[in-house]
């Protein structure tokens, strides 16, 4: 297989879901007030909830284009109720340090134990048609204020040894700790549309 090439690899997007642009060098603020129309639909067009979705999506894709993920979408299945969740999907390429991607080297790279881990992480291994990899859950706690008190982030990730030169990181992350089940069947269902073209 060649090296790395973000054209090569496909995911299905969800029905619910808006592709942020992180590839492409467009002006946010028009992109998201277009972007927010489009998914409130004609039925949702008060200015205020336009207007809230449009600056929710404006920083989605702000935030995600700073990783610089393959691809990243906001899970918005509620417009009223902005973003539920974000998925992004990532490369990771070998280098001079870890000049073999592999499962083990994935698993150690998403489930390892930060500062902020709100419980220790849970790893399993699959196999996915985009090739063998680790899934793993980990909760954080992020925010935390001079109470000590934070918000709980979710993540749902899949390590995917996509080559030996390069693996895959599809990672769904949300704080609305209701609709956990949901979003980790989402995870689960998206890692098995993942696909690598030669």
């Amino acid at each position: 297989m060649p090296g790395f090439a973000a054209a090569t690899v496909r995911m299905r997007t969800p029905e619910d879901a808006v592709a942020l642009p992180v590839q492409s060098s467009v002006d946010l603020r028009a992109w998201a007030a277009e972007a927010a129309a489009r998914r409130a639909g004609p039925d949702d067009d008060e200015p205020e909830l336009l207007a809230a979705l449009a600056a929710e999506l404006r920083e989605a894709a702000a935030d995600s284009r700073g990783r610089g993920p393959v691809t990243a979408l906001s899970y918005v299945p509620e417009p009223r109720l902005g973003e539920l969740a974000r998925i992004e999907l990532s490369a990771l390429v070998a280098d001079d340090t870890y000049p073999a991607v592999t499962v083990d080297l994935l698993r150690r790279y998403l489930a390892a134990p930060t500062p902020v881990s709100y419980r220790p992480p849970e790893a399993e291994l699959v196999a996915l048609p985009a090739g063998p990899a680790v899934r793993v859950r980990h909760a954080y706690v992020q925010d935390v204020g001079r109470d000590g008190l934070g918000t709980v982030t979710e993540t749902c990730a899949y390590g995917i040894r996509a080559d030996p030169a390069w693996g895959l990181v599809l990672c769904t992350s949300w704080r609305a700790l209701a609709r956990t089940d949901l979003l980790c069947a989402l995870t689960d269902e998206l890692a098995r549309t993942v696909r690598v073209t030669p």
